[in-house]
Formats: C-alpha cells, sequence, structure tokens
C-alpha cells in the first residue's frame, strides 16, 4: 500500500510512524499514487484568522459574529466542543458557551487572506474552482512531473505551506472526484487530511443519510424518506426508471452520487452563483414600511457589488425569517438582467409585499441570482430604462469613490440609518 509522512514528506510503504522521522502522522491508501481531485477547506476560516492576529485568544472559545441578535458566523472548535455552531443565534451561543468572546466580523482581511491562500494554489494547477473565501477544489491531474510528487504529496505540502505563511490551518480532502474530496476533507478536522478512493466509495457512503448528497436539501430529504430511500445505500441500490419517474433528471443524477460518481470537473471559469446581503433586527418587524426602510440599503449594497464585479442578475431573490426562525424565500425571474438598486428595490419590494401581514420578521436579505456578463444589458434592446438607471447609480458610484462612501444616500437609508441593526 502507497504512503508518505505528511511532516516530512517522505513516501514509502504504509506503517504506524514515518520511518525517515518518526511522525505519526502517515496517510497510506491503496489509489494514492492514482488520485489528484482535491477539496481544501480552511478550518474555522474567520475564528482562525482572528485568533492569529490576537495571539492572547488561542485558547479561549471566540465566536464571529455580530450584533445582539445577529446569529453566529463561525466560531473556533473550543466554542463548538461546548455545542456553538454556525448560524446559530447569539443569545443561544452565549447560552452555551458564555466564556466565549465574540468578535465582530471583518470581511475585508478575510478577503484578503482568502486571495493568499487561492494564490499560493494557484501556484500547483490553473484548475482551481473557489466555492467561497475559505474553500476550493483543484485538480492536480498531470502535475508529477511539474511538481515531482505525487498529486497526494503536492497537497501535503500545500498544507504546510499555508499553515507556515498564513497562519492558520487547513483540510484537505483527496478523492477521484469532487463530490467524494469535499466529504474527505470534513471527516477529520481540523488541520485532517483524508482520502477516499473509488473502489471503497459506494460501501463507504451506503450508510449515510440521503442530506448529505449535494442538492439534497430539507425538502428533498422528506420526499426521499417518503419514496423509501433513507440512506444513500438506498438511493444506489433503487431502480434508475423509478428514481427518473419520481425526481425527473434529479433522481437519474442523485443514483449516480449514491455509487459514488461524479463527471462534473473541475472549472475555474464556473460563473458565481449569486451576490446577496441580509440584516438581522433588533426587534421584529411586520409593517411593510419599516421593512422597505431595512431592505432599501441592501439593494444599493448589492447592486454597488454587482457593478464592482461587472456582472447582473436575471433573477432577484428575497429571504425573510421569521419570529420563531422560519426560513422563507422568494424569487422573480427579471425580462433584463440588472444590476440596479432601483430595479432590484422594486422587484423585491413586491415580493415583500405579498409577505406582509400577520407574521413578524427578524431577518429581511436581497440577492441577485443568475449572474451574466454586465455587457448583456448595456447591449440589450429593451433596456432603456435600465440603462438610465445604471448610468445615474455608476455617477453616484464615482462620487462615493472620491469623496467616501456616505458621500450620497438616500432618503430610506437615512430614515433606517439611526436604528443599529445587526
Amino acid at each position: 500500500m502507497s504512503a508518505f509522512c505528511r511532516d516530512c514528506l517522505r513516501v514509502g510503504a504504509a506503517a504506524r510512524r514515518c520511518s525517515a522521522c518518526g511522525s505519526p502522522r502517515m496517510v497510506a491508501h491503496e489509489e494514492l499514487a492514482r488520485l489528484s481531485i482535491a477539496h481544501m477547506d480552511c478550518d474555522a476560516f474567520y475564528a482562525s484568522v482572528e485568533k492569529r492576529d490576537r495571539p492572547e485568544l488561542r485558547d479561549v472559545p471566540v465566536i464571529v459574529g455580530g450584533g445582539k441578535r445577529g446569529v453566529v458566523t463561525t466560531c473556533c472548535y473550543i466554542a463548538r466542543m461546548s455545542g456553538v455552531r454556525s448560524a446559530m443565534p447569539m443569545f443561544k451561543a452565549l447560552r452555551a458557551c458564555p466564556q466565549a468572546v465574540v468578535i465582530k466580523p471583518d470581511f475585508p482581511k478575510y478577503r484578503a487572506e482568502s486571495r493568499r491562500i487561492m494564490a499560493l494554489i494557484g501556484e500547483l494547477t490553473p484548475l482551481v474552482q473557489p466555492l467561497s473565501l475559505d474553500e476550493a477544489w483543484m485538480d492536480l491531474s498531470g502535475t508529477e512531473r511539474l511538481h515531482g510528487a505525487w498529486p497526494a504529496v503536492t497537497l501535503a505540502r500545500l498544507q504546510a505551506r499555508i499553515e507556515a505563511e498564513v497562519g492558520i490551518t487547513v483540510s484537505i480532502g483527496l478523492a477521484p472526484n469532487k463530490f467524494l474530496a469535499k466529504i474527505a476533507s470534513d471527516l477529520d478536522k481540523p488541520r485532517g487530511y483524508s482520502v477516499i478512493g473509488a473502489a471503497e466509495a459506494a460501501a463507504f457512503l451506503a450508510p449515510r443519510p440521503v442530506g448529505l448528497l449535494p442538492g439534497v436539501g430539507p425538502a428533498m430529504v422528506r420526499s426521499l424518506e417518503a419514496a423509501g430511500f433513507f440512506t444513500i445505500g438506498d438511493l444506489a441500490r433503487g431502480e434508475p426508471k423509478r428514481l427518473v419517474q419520481l425526481f425527473g433528471a434529479h433522481g437519474l443524477r442523485l443514483h449516480g452520487l449514491a455509487q459514488g460518481r461524479d463527471s462534473r470537473p473541475v472549472d475555474p471559469d464556473q460563473e458565481r452563483k449569486g451576490i446577496s446581503s441580509e440584516t438581522t433586527f433588533n426587534e421584529d418587524h411586520a409593517d411593510l414600511a419599516e421593512l422597505e426602510d431595512r431592505l432599501a440599503p441592501l439593494c444599493d449594497k448589492v447592486a454597488r457589488q454587482a457593478r464592482a464585479a461587472g456582472v447582473a442578475g436575471r433573477v432577484v431573490t428575497l429571504k425573510l425569517k421569521t419570529d420563531d426562525f422560519r426560513l422563507l424565500t422568494r424569487r422573480r425571474a427579471l425580462p433584463v438582467p440588472t444590476q440596479t438598486a432601483k430595479t432590484l428595490f422594486a422587484v423585491a419590494r413586491t415580493l415583500l409585499a405579498g409577505e406582509v401581514g400577520a407574521r413578524r420578521y427578524r431577518l429581511i436579505g436581497v440577492g441577485l441570482a443568475e449572474l451574466v456578463d454586465a455587457d448583456a444589458v448595456e447591449e440589450d434592446f429593451f433596456a432603456g430604462d435600465e440603462r438610465r438607471a445604471l448610468v445615474e447609480e455608476k455617477t453616484m458610484d464615482a462620487i462615493r469613490a472620491r469623496f467616501g462612501a456616505q458621500s450620497v444616500t438616500s432618503g430610506r437609508a437615512l430614515r433606517a440609518k439611526p436604528r443599529s441593526d445587526a
């Protein structure tokens, strides 16, 4: 069985300890020399960056989040031992771990660190597909001669380099495809390195719940379980014809994933899925005007991000969370892609009006999805009103760039500003 040491990178036979340096951190697998698809996931990324910058917090539970009624963005592994989890309401997190230090997110800093990490990955292969600031797939096929080592060993070298140069740890999953690599990276966190081979994939997946599969959310889990598919093994043994009858092409895709097959390539050019922004209120709101006041600055923020990225969205999404923590999402396709706050707010407020009534809300969010190149908007024959709005908003962008972010604002933003929402 092929093996190597994660500390000295020596390749040799499988053993409990490295024969060269004595390290117990050995990676051994029958397919080790043949695998080249990997998933890298930073360990508690935001919290790790904060601990790196504040060494006195090294042994302290840290929660990154904001506002007394906000939620946990992420937390360190010490806090997780007390039951704190991402997306948990802050009051519940502090009840579970009252000694935790809460730090407001610093996204510009996290984005800068993400760029450093992605640059290091980019030195190894051009086939890098980021999923978010702190995780990415990579394909190291054909890089053995370039780096003088198996992809498996090159990945361990990358892991050590990120830890030394960036000051945080990452976990690596190595497998024959993207689906299995992502699962592998989560098996031995933090600072983990796990391998799932093609030969063992079906048996490894079989006892696990169907919710582990990508694209299977709570509603799909209920549908699958109602049809008798409780585990991934149930899906793997299912008749493809029946799965297609029940779930269409998605059923056939799930059948393949359940057997450990995934033909998706690592695609560096895959389009960004969407841009969004949200806020959690200090007090629940049911009044349409109050909710619109919170919605307007979010639309402005999303539109500015879209213009900065040179993209426009074909779909407007609205997100609401009720006072009993139920999440509602609404979406509407547009005849013309947009990157303006004017159009985004007009559509989102229509969606919002249909949800205002007896319910009270603690969170509102808005987004653009199905992004396209912004040139498609400016060249579109039917985009006259959109083009005029775009010119106005780009002018405001230029003013903000020269005189500061607060130099131009809206009446709604001014009304909403005194309230300190998270």
